[in-house]
């Protein structure tokens, strides 16, 4: 099989093989977008077999159930009252078996017989290929082909997210898609739940936020965003509650802690970023984030001082120095910290 290098096009590639019905022999799946890889995964699965005699070809082998001899008979099986064998070999990280287990593996990878297609699987392991183990390495590059389901652009997702409302006879506007999106941490995964969800509860036509704050979970970040947005805001009791939301979630306070350093940290490049004639793309820049969080970051940055977001910083180092140093309830010192923080936003 022809070399396919590490890129962008590996997942154009594996589409356009889907296509012609053309797999090659041996492919590596990574990446967070785990919805993405399940549907790319069935997509391989669809093709390479008949559901009547799927029992017989398809092996599937995870981090518990690997050896090197249960992979190597699979590999080696012929297909039975069919044209092909489909191997899946769930995190399994193959750079991390020992050296006569990677000499094994060099061989196989190096011929696996026309009629099997093999696919490693990273979810739950990363994929992190060592080329100082040149033999292996050699063999996983020069005979397989490496795809990453990487999160989707805002732009793709918004559109997804559409698609998924309207087969369900809802309507949504893209900018509360992007919301959505920003609330739930933007992957598919999330996403397609949140959306079942949605449309259950909503007896409207047309989404509404009500219909999305109802019922969608959000993620740290975003409960976060919205406990600085309330102080920004002076709203300083439903800071506290947004907090008391957080810790319900089981959230660890340290956790939290870090998100609201975060949030700050881009509260305060956005006020530099404003305060210098700079819009919300030179924060999409600065941070890698999509349009709808940079506007909103914006739009906090405007009611907060450069003092207090100095102030801020202060703050939040102080309490981590005392989460990580005292016999103090992180609890409580969380609290405190929200208090002082709305103390020191109402001085302005």
């Amino acid at each position: 099989m022809a070399k396919k290098e590490i890129s962008s096009t590996a997942l154009s590639d594996l589409k356009q093989a889907l296509k012609q019905k053309e797999l090659g022999r041996l492919y590596f799946f990574y990446g967070e977008e785990s919805f993405l890889m399940n549907h790319y995964l069935t997509q391989v699965k669809k093709l390479l077999l008949d559901p009547l005699t799927e029992s017989f070809n398809f092996h599937r082998l995870t981090s518990e159930t690997f050896d090197m001899q249960s992979f190597g008979d699979a590999v080696e099986n012929l297909p039975m009252m069919a044209e092909s064998t489909f191997v899946q070999v769930d995190d399994v990280d193959i750079f991390k078996l020992n050296e006569g287990d990677r000499n094994k593996m060099v061989e196989i990878l190096s011929d696996i017989p026309d009629y099997c297609t093999v696919v490693f699987t990273y979810l739950t392991v990363a994929w992190k290929p060592d080329k100082r183990l040149k033999k292996l390495w050699e063999a996983a590059d020069r005979h397989g082909s490496m795809v990453e389901f990487a999160k989707q652009n805002q732009r793709d997702l918004i559109a997804w997210v559409t698609r998924h409302f309207a087969s369900q006879k809802k309507r949504i506007s893209a900018d509360l898609c992007a919301y959505l999106i920003d609330i739930t941490g933007g992957t598919m995964t999330a996403l397609g739940g949140e959306i079942d969800k949605i449309c259950a509860y909503s007896g409207a036509e047309d989404i509404c936020k009500a219909d999305i704050d109802a019922v969608t979970e959000p993620v740290l970040d975003a409960v976060v965003f919205q406990m600085t947005d309330l102080l920004g805001e002076g709203r300083y009791a439903q800071a506290l509650l947004k907090l008391q939301q957080l810790l319900k979630m089981q959230q660890e306070p340290l956790a939290i802690l870090g998100a609201v350093g975060g949030q700050f940290r881009k509260i305060s490049a956005a006020r530099t970023l404003m305060d210098n004639g700079k819009n919300a793309g030179h924060l999409q820049r600065l941070y890698g984030i999509p349009d709808y969080p940079a506007r909103k970051i914006m739009e906090a940055a405007r009611r907060f001082r450069p003092e207090f977001c100095r102030k801020a910083a202060e703050l939040i180092l102080e309490t981590d120095y005392q989460m990580k140093t005292s016999f103090d309830d992180s609890e409580r010192l969380l609290e405190l910290l929200i208090l002082r923080l709305a103390q020191e936003a109402g001085n302005g």
